[in-house]
């Protein structure tokens, strides 16, 4: 129990820094740029989505948080936070690189997901636009969380929400790590050794966990051979870490949401499949 709480404190402030770099930047662009600037910002959104799936590959789940306050305050696109989501690695390329698993296996990996992301993210922004009058500014974000920041500087501004959003992950990841370590890791692996259809939904839901324990699970059973490697994309294109978790406390829409919860869900289950009818 002691190392779950550990575990927890550890992963939270992990995140931290990109919190504050993220309302730092949300700061800066509320208090420097004028509304036609703005209106350029939002523009040129379109490529989006090829510097979402990229950043995301990076091994920290730091950027898939970055992404989802950037997303609430329409910063960037629904289509560039989900292929930051598909992409993001988490724990798996540590874990990888130090089994020492064949360069050439980890490259098909990761390309793999991060075309993902790009090509999912594209197509959700062909079909899903905001448009610009419903920007989210920084001052709603302040209202959203009762503070008087507005008043503050960008810097004792941005750490106040930092703050804010730190507590809430700390307190979430406290409460997962418990969840897990009640349930076990054993029997969340054991799930996904039966071998047919459903280990892919159940590999998708393991990813959903705004926890590292997804991947770290996904990761090493895949390198033990018991699960195949389409089960374990499934698992790892939904493992966005607590950027989930955070886009839930961030953004008030609530069908906006549960539709990109379902996207990465879905497109985890169903390229999964694919892969191994493939291979």
């Amino acid at each position: 129990m002691e190392e779950c709480l550990l575990d927890g404190l550890i992963d939270t402030l992990k995140i931290l820094p990109y919190l504050l770099i993220t309302f730092l930047l949300l700061e800066f662009i509320e208090h420097k740029f004028s509304k036609k600037n703005k209106e350029i910002l939002s523009k040129n959104k379109k490529y989006g989505p090829v510097l979402g799936g990229l950043l995301g590959a990076l091994p920290q789940c730091g950027f898939s948080s970055m992404a989802a306050n950037l997303f609430s305050a329409r910063v960037i696109t629904m289509g560039t936070l989900i292929a930051v989501f598909l992409s993001t690695s988490d724990e798996m390329l540590p874990i990888m690189i130090s089994e020492k698993v064949d360069i050439l296996v980890l490259i098909k990996i990761l390309g793999f997901k991060v075309i993902a992301g790009i090509i999912i993210g594209f197509i959700v922004d062909l079909f899903y636009r905001r448009k610009l009058e419903e920007h989210e500014d920084i001052k709603e974000i302040c209202e959203h969380d009762h503070c008087s920041c507005n008043h503050d500087g960008i810097f004792i501004s941005s750490i106040k929400h930092t703050l804010k959003i730190g507590l809430f992950i700390l307190i979430a990841n406290l409460l997962i790590n418990v969840i897990i370590f009640e349930v076990g890791e054993d029997n969340l692996s054991n799930l996904l050794l039966n071998g047919n259809i459903v280990t892919y939904f159940l590999s998708s839901l393991v990813g959903l966990i705004p926890n590292c324990a997804g991947s770290v699970i996904i990761t090493e059973l895949y390198l033990s051979n018991m699960i195949s490697v389409g089960t374990m994309l499934a698992g790892l294109l939904t493992g966005s870490g607590i950027g989930i978790l955070l886009l839930f406390r961030s953004n008030k829409n609530l069908k906006e949401n549960l539709l990109i919860l379902s996207i990465i869900y879905f497109v985890g289950v169903i390229l999964g499949i694919i892969v191994d009818l493939i291979i």
